[in-house]
C-alpha cells in the first residue's frame, strides 16, 4: 500500500491493543495525547458499519512550535495524527503522515530540518513500539 505523504505499519496486535500500546508509547515519550476519535464507533451511531478505525492526536509544543515558528501554516498538520486501522483482511495498521513529506508541503523542508529529523525519529520508535513485539533479551 502506498499513498504519497503517508507512512503505514502493519502491526503485530489487533487494533485496541495497538492503540493501547501507541497511547502508553507517546506519552512515555512526554507527549500529550489530546484525543481519541473512534470512526467506527461514530458509524455505527449513523447505523453504517466501518471496521475499527482509530485517530489519536498527539504532539508536543517542544516539537512543533519551532516548526509553527519557521512556517505557520504547518499547524495546519500539527498536532500529529496516527490513524489505527483494520484491512479486508483483518491486518491491523498504524498509518501517519512522512513529516518530510509535510515540510516539503509547507516548504519548510530547508528551514526546519533539525526539528523534522528529530519529529520524525520520535513518530517512528512510537509507532514501532505500538506494533512490534518486544524481544526478551537472552
Amino acid at each position: 500500500m502506498s499513498i504519497e505523504g503517508l507512512i503505514s505499519i502493519k502491526s503485530n496486535y489487533g487494533p485496541e491493543e495497538t492503540m493501547e500500546r501507541l497511547e502508553a508509547a507517546i506519552k512515555a515519550t512526554g507527549m500529550t495525547v489530546f484525543a481519541r476519535i473512534d470512526h467506527a464507533a461514530a458509524a455505527a451511531a449513523a447505523g453504517m458499519k466501518l471496521r475499527p478505525t482509530n485517530l489519536l492526536i498527539f504532539g508536543s509544543a517542544k516539537g512543533g512550535t519551532p516548526l509553527m515558528q519557521t512556517v505557520q501554516t504547518i499547524g495546519i498538520d500539527l498536532p500529529l495524527k496516527a490513524l489505527i486501522w483494520q484491512d479486508e483482511a483483518g491486518a491491523t495498521w498504524i498509518s501517519y503522515n512522512d513529516l518530510i513529506w509535510l515540510a516539503k508541503r509547507h516548504k519548510a523542508e530547508t528551514k526546519s530540518k533539525a526539528a523534522i529529523h528529530a519529529m520524525l525519529i520520535a513518530l517512528d520508535a512510537v509507532a514501532s513500539t505500538a506494533t512490534t513485539a518486544r524481544v526478551a533479551p537472552n
